[in-house]
């Protein structure tokens, strides 16, 4: 009796479904206050064919790296949740959040690293290793606000500074 032993490689054409990367505020952010990232990503299966036997890959997150287009990336064991799931109002610095320091327009990336876990009629077996794969983009723009105290608001005197 021939004993499979399934690598990640054979897996990976299995392929882990790829998930959207959200930002927070939606496309836009301020420097130097905190921009929040999230990814959904869960576990999933997949059914096919291995070594012309039926089977099926469990995928499982266990880390999320998130890309910041800046030069810099932070990596977390969770995907991150938004900011009205965590009950905190906007701009407030999370696990997967990130500050930029300087306007433009950045592209934010997320790569997910699953296990993998098989089944080929006999029960769950891991893979040995980490299968990292692409999550999705996000395109930001980053803006600078400046502020000012003034005697009335804008809708008191619209001609007064900065209306």
């Amino acid at each position: 009796m021939v004993l499979l032993r399934p690598t990640l490689e054979d897996v990976a054409r299995f392929a882990p479904t790829s998930h959207p990367l959200v930002d927070e505020p939606d496309g836009v952010g301020i420097v130097g206050m905190p921009v929040n990232f999230v990814v959904s990503a869960s576990a999933h299966e997949v059914a096919g064919t291995l070594f012309d036997l039926p089977v099926t890959v469990r995928f499982t997150p266990v880390g999320y790296t998130f890309a910041h287009g800046d030069g810099t990336s932070r990596t977390s064991t969770t995907g991150g949740r938004s900011w009205s799931a965590l009950g905190v109002p906007q701009f407030t610095s999370t696990d997967t959040s990130h500050a930029y320091a300087e306007r433009g327009t950045f592209t934010a990336t997320t790569t997910v690293q699953y296990v993998a876990d098989v089944d080929l009629g006999s029960g769950w077996t891991r893979v040995p290793g980490t299968l990292s794969t692409p999550g999705g983009t996000a395109t930001l723009r980053i803006v600078e606000a400046r502020t000012a105290l003034v005697e009335r608001t804008c809708l008191e005197d619209p001609t007064g500074p900065g209306c």
